[in-house]
């Protein structure tokens, strides 16, 4: 929690008036019983105000600033009466005010936290998202976040509320009689050992809860996301049958610590019901001796100051809970900010402009993290030069999508070098690195926004005209002609309302309208025929000159015009580089996946 508290700081004003402030509503809510003890005393009973036996001073005094005769009851009744009404006016004023002062500063130490742990997860490299996961990413930057929220608005109503009406409560039961205490001394402990044992108990599930919380919105995300597929091959059932075992585990999980904390209300009931009757009884037994100045107001009031310390004492422990809650949370949220990039940039903005090569790959192996077995790519040595149009083809799951995504690190190789104009990718800070990357990835990715707004997103600043114009080379601009409002029509989720063809073109565009050094594809024009495959080919070829492209294609026919075709074997290693024609001649692997696809390879290819 000292970690996080460093984001009360730019409310630390509110922060520290809000506990002042809730001094003046614990004095006014003290001041009442004893108020309450004249009227039933002097008003009620009619004792007289100045007796030896029974008196007060702070009553006389009051009586005698106000001007009212002690001898008239119904006077000291409505004059009582009245300085209550008022005193607590002046507590719900207080009580408002701190309410909002909390409010105030919990809710903008909620809203700087969360818009930091945001930033820390899109900053967080792609096997640390993996590692989290998106569900447990979502909990803890909502439900978390959230809970950290509460407990802060609660310790800056509750951190002086509490102990002042602990303390408060007992020196003014004690005021009215020292016999009294003997109630606290056997009640207290028993109270506090009894809470204490059911908060220790409970603590240990809150972390569970918050990772069965976890679980259910994974299971949230998956089916949502995957609808289609669900209703597809009608698993409607089964992906009930999955969420109801998770929300199972939830609630089993939530009713273990609910049915402990169940216990808190009838042991703080029980306990007050019995300090009350001793209350009355030991003050019963005092008033009938005359000279023990025990009165009956005293009595009630006392049962009122008792209640109050007894419920100071639950609401301490409630604090506790409070606090063991937060600190599960607090550890989660903090396990998000204090994860530091795997991936990090470095300082170089441009790359070396003699270079001739784009791209390079020097004895690059690389596995996924936390994987063990063999490499997904060994010894891999690839050049790529300026404006050269490299295809990479190979088996499902050979590493083909590996090897591209190292060149905007999305991972980096585990040996080896990657270097982009010349220069290590390692040395690039990632913002400049990326800019010169237009990437189009295997699943398109389409934002619930404008057509327009979905394309710029490649370039924020690119006008009308650009975005227009990168869409007609992308073939996408004869079907957003048809999307209600054009390019400022409205997509759904994902581009739910669009075919695989048309998100792949749009994607394509995004990346083209950057106007990109290096354009990547990967396997992303595998929705489209091959009519519109070929327009796409024919308009890139025209209006990406200079531009190095390197694409990924499962169709001969995709990559057979390239300048050059890399073969991944199925061990990960690239054995032949070279045309179409050549690789006919040198590769076995490329034939047998031309032989597939045509079913038949003429003698002499």
């Amino acid at each position: 929690m000292k970690k996080l508290a460093r984001y009360l700081k730019p409310y630390r004003f509110l922060a520290i008036l809000s506990p002042l402030i809730m001094i003046g509503e614990v004095a006014a809510d003290l001041c009442l019983p004893y108020l309450m003890s004249f009227i039933i005393n002097y008003g009620v009973l009619g004792t007289d105000v100045n007796a030896p036996e029974g008196g007060s001073a702070v009553a006389s005094k009051i009586l005698s600033v106000f001007g009212v005769a002690p001898a008239d009851r119904m006077a000291v009744i409505i004059t009582f009466g009245l300085l209550m009404i008022a005193v607590t006016l002046v507590g719900g004023f207080f009580g408002t005010f701190c309410a909002w002062t909390a409010a105030t500063a919990s809710q903008g130490f909620g809203n700087d936290l969360r818009r930091d742990a945001y930033r820390k997860v899109m900053s967080l490299s792609i096997e640390q998202t993996d590692r989290f996961t998106t569900g447990s990413l979502v909990t803890r930057m909502t439900n978390d976040i959230s809970r950290l929220v509460e407990f802060v608005e609660m310790i800056l109503r509750m951190f002086v509320r509490s102990p002042m009406f602990f303390i408060g409560g007992t020196v003014m039961l004690l005021n009215l009689g020292l016999s009294f205490g003997a109630i606290l001394i056997v009640t207290l402990p028993l109270l506090v050992l009894l809470l204490g044992l059911i908060i220790a108990k409970a603590v240990p599930y809150f972390t569970v809860v918050q990772k069965k919380l976890d679980r259910v919105n994974a299971v949230v995300q998956e089916n949502v996301g995957g609808a289609r597929v669900v209703k597809a091959y009608s698993r409607e059932e089964y992906e009930c049958e999955r969420f109801d075992r998770a929300s199972t585990g939830l609630r089993d999980t939530s009713l273990r610590v609910s049915l402990l904390l169940t216990w808190i209300s009838p042991i703080l009931t029980v306990t007050m019901s019995f300090a009350t009757i001793a209350v009355i009884l030991i003050g019963g037994l005092r008033v009938r001796i005359e000279a023990a100045g025990m009165t009956v107001g005293a009595i009630m009031a006392g049962t009122s100051y008792v209640t109050q310390v007894l419920s100071s004492v639950m609401m301490i422990t409630m604090m506790f809970q409070s606090v063991s809650r937060a600190l599960a949370s607090a550890s989660r949220v903090n396990e998000v900010l204090e994860s530091d990039p795997v991936i990090t940039g470095g300082t170089l903005s441009d790359g070396d402009p003699s270079s001739e090569t784009a791209v390079e790959f020097r004895n690059v192996c690389f596995s996924y993290p936390g994987t063990s077995g063999r490499d997904v790519l060994r010894d891999i040595n690839l050049r790529v030069r300026r404006g050269e149009t490299l295809a990479v083809i190979g088996e499902t799951g050979s590493g083909k999508t590996s090897l591209v995504q190292l060149i905007p690190r999305f991972y980096d190789c585990t040996s080896g070098q990657v270097l982009v104009d010349g220069r290590p990718v390692s040395d690039y800070s990632l913002e400049a690195l990326r800019l010169k990357i237009g990437y189009v990835m295997q699943k398109s990715e389409l934002f619930s926004d404008t057509v327009s707004n979905n394309i710029k997103w490649g370039r924020p600043d690119a006008g009308p005209d650009e975005v227009k114009a990168a869409a007609v080379t992308a073939q996408a601009d004869s079907f957003v002609q048809t999307v209600p409002g054009g390019y400022d029509g409205m997509l759904a989720e994902k581009g739910a309302s669009l075919s695989g063809g048309q998100k792949q073109r749009l994607s394509i565009a995004r990346a083209l309208v950057r106007k990109p050094e290096i354009l990547i594809l990967d396997d992303s024009t595998s929705a489209l025929d091959l009519e519109t495959e070929a327009l796409l080919r024919s308009a890139m070829a025209k209006e990406l000159a200079g531009t190095t492209v390197i694409m990924i294609a499962q169709r001969i026919a995709s990559v057979k015009t390239a300048d050059r075709i890399a073969v991944i074997e199925s061990d990960g290693s690239i054995v032949h580089c070279a045309p179409h024609d050549e690789l006919m001649r040198v590769s076995e692997t490329y034939r047998d996946i031309c032989a597939s696809q045509m079913k038949q390879v003429p003698a002499g290819e």
